[in-house]
């Protein structure tokens, strides 16, 4: 009886996942029309769509950083017709505000890597700094002396360069500002030394002269930017590129899961998102869903302990 009832159940499942989807599918952002994630939510959506014979509706849901948007989809039925397009910075936001009602490991089922987009380390022109080994000593040399900016208390860029403060055992006075548009002005003109931005915004910047970049956050150099090294060639292992991914609510049928993550792999191999993550500084990361919730694991204790150490609470 029990053999009987569980290949019911596998062939209910392989039903399910075969007619799936019926009808159109949410895709959650939790972030404004415009900005990094809507543009790669608008990449893959249509290569989704027109893969599995439905809509893909992108649905942005902006607010506390994605927290809205990331409890909108803890709380949504596990059909697989509700996805979030989940960052990084999204697994850090329960960490730094007990408010936050959902868990990412308890409330996200893996889909799908997306992408990977690095942030940088930049200096002013004037800084006594050219390589991530002499800001390290200009800051050994003067603790506490300089000021380093980020978008904000909480931002992965903040949260970068607390992680760097700790591997590289130097302190520097944090400036946050209200977003990044914000903090570029005093970053060129020498108001505040250091600063953490998105890559694109780091080259476009460095090649006019008006900044230096150092470093980026990823593992490896960036293909559009091969000149400028990674953090990790002065710290080994270093890592805090924000990464880009699906989610499903948890409890989501494995088949239908499998069969996304099949979907998503080809819409990241398209000609149309090569050249959509080229413009935005992106790195193509397809992973299957074993892969990326060892990913999401491994992010949330890095960042939960930065958070602890450094204090940092965000309501």
């Amino acid at each position: 009886m029990k053999k009987l009832l569980l290949l019911i159940g596998l062939f209910c499942a392989n039903a399910l996942a075969q007619d799936y989807p019926s009808r159109p599918v949410r895709l959650l952002v939790g972030f404004p029309p415009g900005g990094a994630m809507d543009a790669i939510a608008r990449i893959v959506s249509p290569r989704l769509a027109e893969a599995l014979g439905q809509p893909f509706v992108v649905e942005n849901r902006p607010g506390a950083g994605g927290a809205i948007a990331a409890d909108a989809l803890a709380r949504a039925s596990a059909d697989g017709y509700t996805l979030l397009l989940a960052e990084s910075g999204t697994l850090i936001i329960p960490a730094m505000n007990p408010k936050v009602a959902y868990d990412p490991l308890k409330h996200f089922a893996p889909v799908a890597g997306a992408c990977s987009l690095p942030l940088a380390f930049v200096v002013t022109p004037g800084f006594p700094a050219a390589s991530v080994a002499e800001l390290i000593a200009a800051l050994k040399a003067n603790p506490g002396k300089h000021s380093y900016a980020s978008p904000g208390i909480g931002t992965l860029q903040h949260l970068a360069f607390e992680l760097f403060q700790r591997r590289a055992g130097v302190s520097a006075v944090h400036v946050p500002y209200k977003g990044a548009g914000a903090m570029m002005p005093d970053l060129m003109s020498g108001q505040v030394g250091i600063g953490v931005v998105s890559a694109p915004v780091a080259v476009a910047q460095h090649k006019a002269g008006k900044i230096r970049a150092l470093a980026v956050t990823s593992p490896q150099r960036m293909a559009s930017a091969p000149a400028i090294p990674s953090l990790a060639e002065t710290l080994p292992g270093f890592s805090a590129a924000p990464n880009v991914f699906v989610v499903a609510p948890m409890g989501a049928a494995k088949e239908i899961v499998s069969r996304l993550n099949g979907v998503m792999r080809g819409a990241l191999a398209s000609r149309e998102a090569e050249e959509g993550f080229a413009k935005l500084g992106a790195t193509a990361m397809p992973l299957g869903p074993a892969e990326l919730g060892a990913q999401i694991a491994r992010e949330v204790a890095q960042w939960a302990a930065v958070v602890k150490d450094a204090g940092i609470k965000v309501e």
